[in-house]
């Protein structure tokens, strides 16, 4: 008899962090169709209070009241949180895609955009925090 593959470990959760609920609930539902397990919150304040996890990847909207998705994200580095993140924007302007990168996100998508799109950059970012 032969040994058993290891089974993969899970890739951790997404961090969805979006001010708008359908927005929020329209993600969840596309995310776990595709088998991963989705987290929502309406802001930044109500991430940072979260215990958050060693692996996954954070979906973050620039635009939110408190702080923006930037702002989020520089609060996690400095707290040493390194999840990947994907930044969501209505209105991705070359100076906001040259900030992002230079913050460390994965990758920027300007709503509306591709289901397949989100998933491929989830899909890199969760292969990045193995």
């Amino acid at each position: 008899m032969q040994p058993r593959a290891a089974m993969p470990a899970p890739p951790g959760p997404v961090l969805v962090v979006d001010d708008d609920e359908a927005v929020r609930a329209s993600l969840k539902f596309l995310l776990e169709l595709e088998g991963l397990d989705v987290r929502l919150f309406r802001d930044g304040a109500g991430l940072l209070q979260e215990a958050l996890p060693e692996r996954g990847c954070l979906v973050v909207d620039y635009h939110m009241p408190g702080l923006n998705g930037l702002e989020l994200v520089a609060h996690l580095r400095g707290r040493k949180i390194g999840l990947p993140a994907l930044l969501i924007t209505g209105r991705g302007t070359d100076d906001l895609r040259a900030r992002a990168a230079q913050a460390g996100f994965h990758a920027v998508l300007e709503k509306p955009f591709h289901e397949a799109s989100l998933i491929e950059g989830i899909q890199a970012a969760l292969a990045a925090g193995r």
